[in-house]
């Protein structure tokens, strides 16, 4: 966690940009990460990759943080950014539940505006 930790502090320092994302069922426990390469302003990401925990919080998952890194300088990302909490649901829409509705296992966030986490219903 210290190495990730050291790269999110250095600030930006060009691109390719490397974006990380964390996903639960709630606010608390964290059971997805997602990280894209984004490779100029104003872009998509090029690359995205997913690690997936349901047993315990993704964040304090030894491995997967290594993993994170490894791929971080794979592709030689100039900068690191992080969502500062869980950003939603781990399940995708149109995936995992049907395109329009709220997903059926995660009733945190069906009331919850991700960005925000404040109740909008």
């Amino acid at each position: 966690m210290k190495m990730l930790k050291k790269l999110l502090t250095k600030g930006f320092r060009g691109f390719p940009i490397a974006t990380i994302a964390y996903y639960g069922p709630d606010d608390q426990n964290a059971t997805k990460v997602t990280v894209g390469i984004v490779t100029e302003k104003n872009a998509q990401p090029r690359i995205l990759k997913r690690w997936f925990n349901e047993n315990s919080d993704i964040r304090k998952d030894r491995i997967t943080i290594e993993e994170i890194i490894a791929f971080i300088k794979e592709n030689k990302a100039k900068s690191v950014v992080m969502v500062d909490r869980i950003f939603g649901c781990p399940h995708e829409e149109g995936a995992d539940y049907p395109e329009g509705s709220k997903c059926p296992k995660c009733p945190y966030w069906a009331i919850r505006d991700r960005f925000t986490g404040e109740i909008v219903q």
